[in-house]
């Protein structure tokens, strides 16, 4: 498999072996390689993320960090009198989907024998970088806003991490974050490539439980869009691989009090407008900036998507809603669902619709307390 890192905008290429998380001119990198997803290489014996080890570009697999994440169910549930299918991402290690991507990363850290590395995080990344990089014995910082959840901070301290406050929004602890990594390595879910090496295994493990079917249309979040981007890269792979015979529809969710990506989308712009952001619970999404906003917005528009916007008393219907079935979720997974809700409303009755619950109410049990006060 020859890999490579390819700036976004020079098409530079840059060896998939250097210690870099960014190109010349503060570029963001891609990976770059042919994929050949073949059937016959999964491991299906090995009931994780790393069956489809022959398309993570990992050199050896003694360099793996594994928890034997992935391979989450698949449940049918009905939402608005419909049957859909949700992803249960939020049974992961560390209680989110992150994890897909923190064990990719870490594993090339260790490849690349990192010593330490950095990230920034309102939670769920950091919380799996945290966790990964102790499993690999690499010293870790992780740069979080002020007003983090505690149930989150208590995670990520327990991993042995280094907690870094920062006062301000989401995207100055982002910076700051930043700003140190230029002396060391970025475990960032948005700027290093990695990241979505790992996340794209999510759209693997869909098709593959639907029996190499795809679905119709998939409903996910759109923060930083790690998830996203990392599915329509999985979906791509398997559509270019001869596996399934299209990529499907990408809705993507938003809260209406931070809705930059809708709004380039509503005024038909790659130029993604600045927002002032309100306070939302949806926290994981409340990216008022994403570094890489106009590569969301491409994926949503070439697999014929939309963005959609949800308002707090949807999040907290939806919350609620779920919980009344069985699932303890965060928030932020409960916008995604009320953004599947909506959709529903205007969907075809035989169309096959995924989506996903991205990380569990255990981490936002705070903010949930006070709703059931309220």
């Amino acid at each position: 498999m020859s890999v490579s890192f390819t700036g976004r905008n020079t098409g530079k290429s840059y060896s998939i072996d250097s210690p870099i998380w960014m190109g010349d001119n503060n570029e963001l990198l891609d990976i770059s390689y042919f994929s050949n997803f073949d059937l016959k290489n999964i491991r299906r014996e090995e009931p994780t993320l790393w069956r489809y080890r022959h398309v993570i570009p990992i050199r050896e697999d003694s360099n793996i960090v594994s928890f034997n994440e992935g391979f989450t169910p698949l449940s049918k549930i009905n939402i608005e009198g419909k049957q859909v299918f949700v992803k249960e991402d939020f049974l992961f290690p560390t209680g989110s989907y992150k994890d897909r991507g923190a064990s990719v990363l870490i594993s090339k850290a260790k490849e690349l024998g990192i010593k330490k590395v950095i990230q920034d995080s309102s939670g769920n990344a950091g919380c799996s970088i945290a966790c990964y990089a102790a499993k690999a014995k690499i010293e870790c910082d992780i740069y979080v806003p002020s007003d983090t959840a505690p149930a989150k901070l208590a995670q990520i301290q327990m991993y042995g991490a280094n907690v870094i406050k920062v006062e301000g929004t989401r995207e100055e602890t982002a910076h700051a974050a930043f700003l140190a990594a230029k002396n060391n390595y970025y475990a960032s879910h948005v700027w290093n490539p990695f990241f979505f090496q790992g996340t794209k295994t999510f759209s693997f493990e869909v098709c593959e439980q639907l029996n190499w079917k795809n679905p119709d249309t998939v409903v996910l979040p759109a923060g930083n869009g790690s998830l996203l981007i990392g599915a329509y890269i999985g979906f791509s792979e398997l559509f270019y691989s001869g596996i399934i015979p299209a990529v499907p529809k990408i809705i993507a969710v938003q809260s209406k009090f931070c809705a930059p990506l809708y709004e380039a989308f509503r005024n038909r712009t790659d130029n993604i407008p600045k927002v002032i952001q309100g306070k939302t619970l949806a926290e994981g999404i409340a990216i008022n900036s994403p570094a890489r906003g106009k590569q969301i917005l491409g994926c949503v528009k070439k697999t014929g998507g939309k963005i959609l916007v949800v308002d707090e008393e949807q999040i907290i219907s939806a919350l609620f809603e779920m919980g009344n079935q069985g699932y303890y979720i965060e928030p932020t997974s409960a916008a995604v669902i009320a953004g599947l809700k909506d959709y529903l409303s205007e969907s075809d009755s035989d169309e096959l619709i995924i989506s996903v619950f991205t990380g569990t109410g255990l981490k936002s049990s705070d903010k949930i307390i006070k709703l059931l006060l309220e």
